[in-house]
C-alpha cells in the first residue's frame, strides 16, 4: 500500500506545490485565505502570475533546489520564515539568477502549474484533471488499501479535482517543462515518480 499511496501524496503535492509557494512567500494573510475556503469562506488567493518560461529560469530552480530545501526543512510545518530565514532564502534565489524570493517563487508556481498536468508514467502532458481522473480511477482499484486511506485519497483527489488549477496560459510552458520533466519530478517530488 505505500508504494502506491506515495506517488499519490507525490502528485498532490506537486498539484499543490503553486499554493505552498505562494503561502511561504505572501505571508500569514494569504494563508489564512486559502484556508479559508476549506473552512467555508468565501476568500480567494490571489492568482498565479503566469509568465513565458525559460531554460534558464528552470535551470536556476534546478539549481537552487537543493539549497531551498535545506532552508525551508528546517521550519516548522505551517510556520511563516523569521527574518534571517527570509534573507537566506533570497540571496539563495539571487545566487541562482533570480530578482528575488518572490521572483524565484513565481518560476516555481509556473512549473508546478504545468508539471501538475503531467502524467508520469508516459512523461506527457495531459492536463490536470485527466492526471487526477486517473489517479481517482487508480485508488478505486486498490485492493491493498485500507478503507479509512481509500476515503482520504479519494476526498483530496475529489476536492483537486472541483478546485482545478488555472488553465496554461503561455502553452510553450509545456514544452519547456517536458524537456527538464525527469530532473524537475525528481526535484520537486523528491524523486519518487511512478
Amino acid at each position: 500500500m505505500r508504494e502506491f499511496v506515495r506517488p499519490i501524496a507525490v502528485a498532490l503535492s506537486v498539484v499543490c506545490l503553486a499554493g505552498s509557494m505562494a503561502i511561504l512567500s505572501s505571508g500569514v494573510a494569504l494563508a489564512q485565505s486559502q484556508m479559508a475556503p476549506a473552512q467555508g469562506a468565501t476568500q480567494e488567493a490571489p492568482p498565479l502570475k503566469q509568465i513565458p518560461l525559460t531554460d534558464k529560469q528552470i535551470q536556476g530552480v534546478l539549481a537552487a533546489g537543493k539549497e531551498m530545501d535545506a532552508v525551508m526543512s528546517k521550519l516548522p510545518e505551517d510556520a511563516q520564515p523569521d527574518a534571517k530565514t527570509e534573507a537566506q532564502l533570497e540571496a539563495i534565489a539571487k545566487k541562482h539568477g533570480f530578482a528575488s524570493f518572490d521572483d524565484y517563487n513565481n518560476v516555481t508556481d509556473n512549473i508546478g502549474l504545468v508539471i501538475s498536468g503531467f502524467d508520469s508514467a508516459t512523461k506527457k502532458y495531459v492536463g490536470n484533471e485527466a492526471v487526477i481522473k486517473t489517479q481517482i480511477a487508480q485508488v478505486q482499484a486498490d485492493k491493498a488499501m485500507s478503507a479509512k486511506d481509500k476515503k482520504d485519497a479519494l476526498a483530496d483527489l475529489n476536492e483537486a479535482l472541483k478546485n482545478p488549477p488555472p488553465a496554461v496560459q503561455n502553452k510553450g510552458n509545456i514544452d519547456l517543462v517536458a524537456k527538464y520533466y525527469d530532473q524537475l519530478a525528481a526535484s520537486m517530488g523528491g524523486g519518487d515518480q511512478q
